[in-house]
């Protein structure tokens, strides 16, 4: 480790005639620090929110701002190598980039399904552009679908999969979701894309595709990708039927055909803190993370999600074929009554409060993740006065 001096060092150097050589930190272009301090506001989200910023008209704009500058860090290789080190929550996870596109205002605009607005002195109100035309016209222009009874069973397995909830919804995010065999909710009815033409870029730099899309009540469209993203976009109940689970919850073992997605793990913190240090033994981190412990943890000292300070491992859980996120967002809500209150500074000295914290022993923490295992767990909080998990009436 490099070792520093004080004032007084320098100086009683300097009389021993020892020239003492001062590094210089590092220096970052203004370009560096813009997209540091960007993906800083994005990690701050997830902190708060327990997801990545996600797309669509029913969202926050700040949450949908924070979406597209992700996409666009993602998508540039520069981007992602300066905060690669930095990525502890893993958001470049898994991603597959797209060609580099640099974005005017507009195009970011468009990705947000915003239209952007022309200079008042040439604005036509009431009136639809030539691609809301387009695309409402790819939308209605339905025809009969000939073959429907080879798709029909399609639709009723999705449909008894989502009553067992082996399948689930959510709000559409973005345009990379739409590709062949994924279902969707549009317009009130189900959407099947049964094909998908060769990608393209248009003149504005983006992806687009010729689809064939079939609906649940016997019609088809054969539409533009774009065309169906606007009209999710726009439909406030349109959704994204997710993949059937499958799997168990998480084991120890993995079953043949799993793939291990992820790690429960349960931090102690080496933060000098007050209220750290008095209650060391209670006070734990519970998160969920795709990487390793070790390298999720690394750098801890520097992060306020760590509390600034370094953390001891004491416990891990395997994971396969699990949703990290609803996991993550069941265990937090088991544990929210022992939330730990807590501020710290972050390196820019702006306040930051820590979600993941909990004053809970480190017994309870494996109880739950018993009571997760075997499928109890339902309907249990965490009740701080017996230091116990009751259920729910």
């Amino acid at each position: 480790m490099a070792k520093t001096f004080t004032d007084e060092d320098e100086a009683l150097l300097a009389d021993l005639g020892v020239e003492v050589e001062t590094g210089k930190a590092p220096s970052r272009t203004p370009r560096e620090e813009r997209i540091i301090a960007g993906f800083e506001e994005i990690q701050r989200f997830v902190e708060e929110h327990g997801c990545a910023p996600q797309h669509g008209e029913e969202r926050d704009i700040f949450e949908r701002l924070y979406a597209v500058r992700l996409d666009r860090i993602r998508d540039q290789a520069d981007a992602r190598a300066l905060i690669e080190p930095m990525d502890h929550q893993g958001l470049l996870a898994g991603y597959t980039s797209t060609p580099d596109v640099e974005l005017d205002d507009d195009s970011l605009l468009a990705e947000l399904g915003i239209e952007a607005e022309t200079p008042p002195i040439t604005e036509l109100r009431h009136v639809r552009s030539t691609a809301e035309k387009r695309a409402a016209e790819e939308i209605a222009s339905r025809e009969r679908c000939e073959d429907f009874d080879t798709f029909k069973p399609l639709f009723e397995q999705v449909q008894k999969e989502l009553d067992s909830g082996l399948r689930d919804t959510r709000p559409f995010e973005m345009k990379a979701e739409i590709e062949k065999g994924r279902f969707f909710i549009v317009g009130g009815q189900k959407a099947y894309v049964a094909e998908k033409g060769e990608t393209t870029i248009t003149d504005q730099g983006r992806t687009d595709a010729r689809l064939r899309v079939v609906f649940d009540n016997g019609t088809e469209s054969n539409m533009l990708m774009r065309s169906l993203q606007r009209a999710l976009n726009k439909d406030e109940a349109g959704r994204r039927i997710m993949d059937p689970i499958a799997g168990p919850l998480f084991s120890d073992q993995s079953i043949d055909g799993d793939d291990a997605s992820g790690t429960i793990y349960v931090l102690r913190s080496k933060s000098n803190h007050p209220l750290v240090a008095a209650n060391r033994e209670l006070v734990h981190k519970i998160g969920v993370t795709n990487i390793s412990v070790e390298q999720r943890v690394a750098g801890a000292q520097l992060q306020p999600t760590f509390l600034m300070a370094n953390v001891e491992i004491v416990a891990t859980y395997e994971l396969y074929n699990i949703n990290r996120t609803r996991l993550e967002n069941l265990v937090h809500r088991i544990f929210a009554p022992a939330r730990l209150e807590i501020e710290v500074m972050d390196r820019f000295g702006r306040a930051v409060v820590p979600r993941e914290w909990f004053l809970v022993p480190l017994f309870i923490i494996d109880e739950a993740v018993q009571m997760i295992r075997d499928g109890t767990i339902r309907d249990c909080v965490y009740d701080p006065k017996s230091a116990s998990l009751t259920r729910v009436v």
